[in-house]
């Protein structure tokens, strides 16, 4: 009786400890974006301090990757909690397509919800003489990094306008700014980069030297082989010295998280990105583009069930 009495204040304190413990476990959201001068990193940012400073016991964090098909696996690979990539890229995940990027189907995929459009971003120097789409030939152009979102994007309008890579003089797989700075310094005549509109790398150069944005008719546009594009334009005036609206191709980003994240994560994530869009169009203008009525809608992965409970209570689903 005296061992008993003697035990069971130890045993509760044990129990309490363990109580305690699990009550305090941090719960680690890894948000992955892209390059540092592109746009998924300063929002990213911003949902990372949203996150850690309104999700209790949060530590967010945010990893700069080579963006859409690198995430994408990660994500599989349960080295994310959430990213965004690029609408085509998600389908193509989803269905395994390998020569995207993707050995297998990553079926562990879900969608937070649609995010704002990517717009398909053609610069030329000035100098270079290019024009059209149809100047490329022979010429040097970057493409984005290997395998990215962009650089898919480069070989479906490439593939629609009858070019291929075996027609440019030179091709370079570089993200924005390492793109960018070889056009300042001469050594590149043009570069495709898949963005939202405003992106910090063409900004630089637009205030550097003239540049021209190479248009990608309508009619290229449809000829492309995946529902994802559709045409648009970059508005005048986005970029310094762009004084006429740019015909161009726009893919829709999807925020995305995988099914090992928990219901309660996955809402959180979901409600308060769209509590705080103010936030996220602070940290950066596309952020605009997100928007409750359709972000639950044409996803090319199921919902998470976390995110579907949010839309549901919205509203819009």
């Amino acid at each position: 009786m005296t061992l008993r009495k003697h035990l069971m204040p130890l045993t509760l304190a044990a129990t309490l400890t363990v109580s305690t413990a699990v009550l305090a476990a941090p719960v680690f959201i890894n948000i992955l974006t892209g390059g540092t001068s592109g746009v998924y990193y300063p929002i990213g940012v911003a949902l990372s301090q949203i996150y850690g400073s309104k999700i209790e016991g949060a530590k967010a964090s945010v990893q700069s990757t080579k963006a859409s098909v690198e995430n994408l696996n990660l994500l599989q690979a349960g080295r994310g909690e959430l990213a965004l990539a690029l609408g085509d890229a998600v389908a193509d995940a989803w269905n395994g397509v390998e020569e995207a990027g993707y050995k297998a189907p990553l079926k562990k995929l879900r969608a937070i919800g649609g995010a704002y459009p990517n717009y398909i971003q053609i610069v030329a120097s000035a100098d270079s003489g290019i024009k059209s789409l149809a100047d490329l030939k022979g010429r040097s152009i970057s493409v984005g990094a290997p395998k990215s979102g962009t650089e898919l994007n480069s070989r479906a309008v490439f593939k629609a306008a009858g070019l291929t890579y075996g027609d440019m003089g030179k091709v370079e797989y570089l993200p924005y700014a390492e793109s960018v700075e070889l056009i300042k310094n001469r050594q590149l005549d043009a570069t495709l980069q898949s963005s939202g509109l405003g992106m910090a790398a063409y900004r630089d150069l637009a205030a550097t030297m003239q540049i021209r944005f190479i248009s990608i008719p309508a009619e290229v546009v449809a000829k492309i082989d995946s529902a994802a594009y559709q045409p648009s334009v970059i508005p005048a005036n986005t970029y310094e010295g762009q004084t006429e609206d740019v015909p161009t191709a726009a893919i829709t980003n999807i925020f995305v998280t995988h099914s090992g994240v928990s219901d309660e994560l996955a809402y959180q994530m979901t409600k308060l990105m769209f509590d705080n869009l103010g936030d996220l169009t602070a940290a950066h203008a596309s952020a605009k583009g997100i928007k409750l009525e359709s972000a639950a809608k044409h996803l090319p992965i199921p919902l998470h069930p976390g995110a579907e409970r949010f839309y549901k209570e919205a509203g819009v689903l």
